[in-house]
């Protein structure tokens, strides 16, 4: 059995595996979409393919559309290379239950998948031809936090970026210069209308998008690539849109038991591909079978009907509420915590690791102690009702094969968004004072020692990627368990970093806490385990 178009025309095969496939002609959907396209999106890693492509497949099975996605990779070519063209665009999504069961199908809502390479003529040139079709109707993203980044800590544009505002929209590189020159050809070509969807987990995704497309936007204008008609063709609402998203779907990386069975099942080329850049990546998904897709409705030239395969579509306020929710307290900090204690501890789970009382304990104050007084009920969605879901199902799912290595990748970039309009918000209120923060000023002394590298055994760690992490590890250069010269000097300017933890901890008054338990995690091996321990049952050694 092989995961292709030809492959799957063997259809009792597949029946036999259990597997579902498409209940659609797929040429007709793929003349369609490449004809006349609606839905381009960039990002083509696993949260798109195990969730968007599967709810457009959705809308196709049930007959209520006839136009499938158009894949863009716009950093990690070898994910069209190694996932995308070898299966035909295919991929085989494994839904992991609770209880055990899994629900398998084969995705074919793919309808073309293009490397954002302006380089690449052809590549090029294609991208271009889409986004001059009127017919388009929504351009999104998954491209994480880091994707929208356009400085580096020390507020210096990055390279690549500051190549592109020199070279203009000819020949971009970075994934927002790409789009905005392609929004410049857009405009030429029609001032045609067009939404502009982040799907990532950012607060205010569509804002900080929108931000970083104007910022781009304007560099050339003022060099002289671009119109001032431009820009005002991107800030009119009639135009262009930057709706607001809550996304939530747990997609891990594939797993080598899912492997395994499909390759028992006599699937072939189930490989797991490591890409030049460290992602890890296969022609099926593993992902756990909850998911959460809060959308603001303001599309100037249409949308497709998601609201079908159970989108939820509202308003600005709503969806705000909604992120805030998930991503400020009920989910993502959580997963945040879980990460670095984890790595700390030698976990390779995160459903072994949310069976370790201390952690669970952990996670629980973080979410109901320190991060509900400031929570707003969405309406859509009971935060309370969320949050156990998370702790007492998702997240204790032995079937899903999350790693605490995984989620603690790019850390620095997911700070400021998980804990950061918590601190904001408690800084607001009258009635809550910032210093009475315990559980999440551990969290963060935890990633400054996970910083070192050396976990609680004293055993040198791999950390995981972060495009700042040669930058942090420069300030705590030096230290190590039993060894701690100067640890205040060296934590100060880490602290006081506004862009990390979205406020100067030291004008908040919580660094000296946090250097205290910082130093009980590193004076001695299990340090980590003491210190979590201690701040768990308030029996806490004092710091020097």
């Amino acid at each position: 059995m092989k995961l292709t178009r030809k492959g799957i025309q063997c259809t009792e095969e597949w029946n036999r595996a259990g597997i579902g496939l498409p209940q659609y002609d797929i040429d007709t959907i793929n003349k369609n979409t490449i004809e006349n396209p609606r839905w381009i999106h960039f990002g083509a890693g696993n949260i798109f393919r195990g969730f968007l492509a599967a709810v457009q497949q959705k809308l196709l099975n049930k007959g209520y559309t006839d136009y499938g996605i158009i894949a863009v990779e716009s950093f990690d070519y070898q994910i069209i290379d190694k996932v995308y063209v070898p299966y035909d665009n295919l991929s085989l999504l494994v839904l992991m239950a609770h209880d055990g069961t899994m629900q398998k199908d084969v995705i074919s809502s793919v309808s073309e998948s293009i490397k954002a390479d302006s380089t690449n003529t052809k590549q090029w040139e294609r991208l271009q031809e889409i986004f001059q079709s009127s017919t388009l109707q929504m351009a999104s993203f998954t491209i994480t936090e880091k994707g929208y980044a356009l400085k580096q800590m020390n507020g210096e544009w990055l390279p690549v970026v500051d190549a592109d505002m020199k070279n203009g929209p000819a020949t971009p590189k970075h994934t927002i210069s790409i789009i905005t020159s392609l929004l410049y050809k857009r405009y030429q070509s029609g001032k045609y209308p067009l939404a502009i969807v982040s799907m990532d987990n950012c607060a205010r995704n569509g804002e900080k998008l929108c931000n970083s497309i104007i910022t781009i936007a304007t560099n050339w204008r003022d060099q002289g690539y671009v119109e001032d008609d431009f820009l005002d063709y991107l800030k009119n609402d009639s135009s262009i849109t930057f709706p607001w998203t809550m996304i939530d779907k747990i997609t891990p990386h594939p797993s080598v038991d899912i492997q395994k069975m499909l390759l028992e099942q006599n699937l072939e080329d189930m490989n797991i591909v490591e890409t030049n850049t460290g992602t890890l990546t296969a022609p099926y998904v593993n992902s756990e079978v909850k998911e959460y897709l809060v959308v603001e409705d303001c599309f100037p030239n249409g949308r497709p009907c998601l609201e079908k395969a159970g989108v939820i579509f509202t308003d600005r306020v709503t969806v705000d509420l909604t992120e805030k929710m998930k991503v400020g307290t009920c989910l993502n900090p959580l997963h945040t915590a879980l990460a670095i204690f984890g790595c700390l501890l030698g976990y390779q789970s995160i459903a072994e690791e949310i069976k370790d009382e201390a952690l669970f304990r952990l996670v629980k104050k973080i979410a109901f102690d320190e991060g509900m007084p400031v929570v707003v009920n969405p309406g859509i969605i009971d935060p309370k009702t969320f949050v156990n879901e998370v702790i007492e199902e998702r997240f204790t799912n032995p079937y899903i094969p999350d790693t605490p290595q995984r989620i603690v990748a790019d850390t620095s970039q997911k700070i400021p968004v998980r804990y950061g309009k918590t601190l904001e918000s408690y800084l607001q209120r009258k009635d809550l004072s910032i210093q009475t923060l315990t559980y999440i000023p551990l969290v963060f002394a935890a990633w400054c020692r996970y910083l070192i590298g050396i976990d609680d055994e004293g055993n040198t760690m791999k950390l995981s990627p972060d495009p700042q992490l040669s930058y942090l590890q420069k300030y705590l250069e030096g230290l190590s368990i039993g060894n701690l010269n100067n640890y205040k000097e060296k934590l100060r300017p880490l602290l006081k970093n506004k862009d990390i933890f979205g406020v100067d901890l030291y004008e908040v008054k919580l660094a000296d806490r946090i250097a205290c338990m910082f130093y009980t995690m590193l004076i001695e091996k299990g340090g980590v385990r003491k210190t979590l321990t201690s701040y768990l049952h308030e029996e806490r050694e004092s710091c020097i």
